[in-house]
């Protein structure tokens, strides 16, 4: 791993403050909610458009941080991702109200508020659940369930700590997007298979303590527990139409989450060993960006390597790796997300890249037919 020889000083507010400006984005939902009209494309705009605008700006960052820094150093990263939960809550059932009690948005415009508070809790929420999840400390783990429960997807928590980074880069991942695979085929397939995985990863862990899938013990009570106690309060707050408001909140959240992952390994193979194994997990299996302000939207999701290494490092530690570890994208996750919504274009960036990796890391493979098959993609 190449480390910048200017190891870069990340304790203290000033460090953290960057990744702060996910902050910015909930007075912006407020103004979108009082103003409506063409101010709620605000949202998108300071997402997708904003942080792509800024990292060609901006440019790299490919500084690595002492990966021992001791965590009581990280206060001012850790309290963002603490704080999300409670703000995300507030934002998503605050607006619900208001608009319940105004009537200057028409139906069309709560449509769009709602989709554009979706890709606030897909962009923002899901990525510090993410990060949440991954600790240690009971409470984060919970806030991370609090979060995926508020966009009724709570079943990626297992589905990403017990499938993904155990067959990430196999026809056993689901959120491994094929090579060829288009964004509109990955999205359908990899909702039904991610849930099921899921579920049968947790029933599979049960039954190794001779315990039935439906012990109290299995997570997806809390799950189904969770999830119901929010639509009931979208009913409660505004009836059928505040749980369907609330439901278009949680589809466009998922729906940037899955963006994300059909980006993060697409086409990325694990090298099959035969009778059924492939070889350990490496940074070659994950795509990376050093974009810097994308990399601040995203709390380094980016660096997305390191954290399939260290599934458990804060993201304020996360390595960067070279070229030569690595396959490194071409634009920021941001960037690459809206170029995956058109195939054609897709597969024109992506395409020769894959081909190319696949002749740096496993020139020995001359036949990769058997990589491409999308079948059984769940543990048995």
């Amino acid at each position: 791993m190449t480390v910048a020889p200017d190891t870069p000083k990340i304790a203290g507010l000033g460090a953290a403050l960057p990744f702060w400006l996910s902050l910015g984005l909930i007075p912006i939902a407020v103004l979108a909610a009082v103003q409506g009209g063409w101010f709620i494309a605000l949202l998108p705009l300071s997402t997708w458009y904003l942080f792509t605008s800024l990292d060609f700006v901006l440019g790299q960052n490919t500084a690595n941080p002492d990966p021992e820094t001791p965590e009581k150093q990280l206060y001012w990263h850790r309290l963002i991702t603490l704080l999300w939960t409670p703000l995300q809550l507030v934002t998503i059932f605050g607006i619900m109200a208001y608009v319940m009690q105004t009537d200057h948005l028409n139906r069309w415009e709560q449509w769009a508020l709602f989709a554009a508070l979706g890709i606030l809790s897909g962009t923002i929420g899901i990525n510090y659940s993410h990060e949440l999840m991954h600790q240690k400390p009971r409470t984060e783990r919970w806030l991370a369930d609090i979060l995926l429960a508020s966009v009724l997807y709570s079943h990626f928590r297992s589905e990403h700590l017990l499938v993904h980074h155990r067959y990430v880069g196999t026809p056993r991942d689901p959120v491994s997007a094929r090579y060829g695979e288009s964004f509109y085929h990955f999205f359908p397939r990899v909702l039904y298979q991610s849930l099921v995985s899921a579920f049968k990863a947790e029933k599979g862990m049960l039954a190794r303590k001779d315990l039935p899938w439906y012990h109290r013990s299995n997570p997806f009570w809390i799950y189904w527990g969770l999830q119901a106690g929010f639509v009931v309060l979208s009913w409660v707050i505004g009836g059928w139409w505040g749980v369907f408001l609330f439901s278009v909140q949680a589809f466009w959240a998922v729906f940037q989450l899955e963006l994300v992952d059909y980006v993060e390994h697409y086409g990325l193979t694990r090298k099959h060993l035969g009778n059924g194994k492939y070889e350990h997990v490496l940074p070659r299996h994950s795509w990376n960006a050093t974009e810097r302000a994308s990399n601040w939207l995203l709390i380094n999701l980016q660096r997305h390597s390191d954290h399939h290494y260290k599934p458990g490092r804060r993201f304020p530690l996360l390595q960067t790796y070279s070229e030569d570890e690595a396959p490194q994208l071409p634009y920021g996750y941001a960037m690459m997300t809206m170029i995956a919504l058109v195939p054609r274009a897709w597969r024109k960036v992506m395409n020769p890249r894959v081909k190319a990796w696949r002749k740096q890391y496993y020139p020995e493979i001359k036949n990769w037919e058997p990589y491409k098959r999308a079948t059984n993609p769940m543990p048995r």
